[in-house]
């Protein structure tokens, strides 16, 4: 797996865009939230460089070098300053930290852990505090095989839908909690029409 994100992300094109997630830069200017924020399977820094740029404090991690490496000089070009680490989150030094919020943005993690990732960030998470998560349904698995350029996992077991994100997150007050239809423009492997689950809960 780390060896496909590093492959992919090796390119001089940013594999998914530099603009943010719309659902995520939505939400912010929603929320209007403020501190530390986490972000999980980062990537290439859009969203991260974004966040920065509204003033929060960012620490973001993938298993992807590649990855980091192109979000530091995005960061570097919108003068942001991130905190980006690589590895798997159990091992990671910010498993001691604890977060105003995170966002799961196209977060998709192996069926064994995906659960455990979910609980030990949900764990991170401050009282009060908020997740946002954008991913691709479970119903969006017809829609990739039809279109392969609308992007997503192709295991099913990798996929969400609204009670698996509800379960996972059961110590949050559902804010939002939707499987949507949506339009993907990001770069060049999220293009077309998907299926996602958007969620927004807050820790009680």
């Amino acid at each position: 797996m780390k060896e496909m994100w590093n492959s992919r992300y090796s390119s001089t094109e940013f594999a998914y865009g530099t603009a943010p997630n719309q659902f995520f830069k939505e939400t912010l200017s929603q929320l209007k939230p403020k501190g530390k924020i986490l972000l999980p399977a980062e990537g290439e820094g859009r969203n991260a460089v974004y966040a920065a740029k509204q003033g929060l404090d960012v620490t973001a991690f993938d298993i992807s070098s590649e990855g980091k490496k192109k979000a530091l000089r995005l960061a570097m070009t919108e003068s942001v300053e991130l905190k980006y680490e690589i590895g798997n989150l159990f091992v990671l030094d910010l498993v001691n930290e604890k977060f105003d919020l995170a966002a799961l943005i196209f977060a998709h993690f192996p069926p064994p852990i995906l659960s455990k990732y979910h609980n030990k960030i949900a764990d991170l998470i401050k009282d009060d505090g908020m997740i946002i998560l954008e991913g691709f349904s479970k119903n969006n698995l017809p829609i990739r095989i039809k279109n392969p350029k609308v992007g997503g996992p192709d295991k099913i077991d990798m996929l969400f839908s609204k009670e698996s994100i509800a379960h996972d997150f059961s110590d949050f007050e559902i804010i939002n909690l939707e499987e949507v239809e949506i339009e993907l423009h990001e770069g060049s492997f999220h293009n077309g029409t998907a299926k996602v689950i958007r969620f927004i809960g807050r820790k009680l």
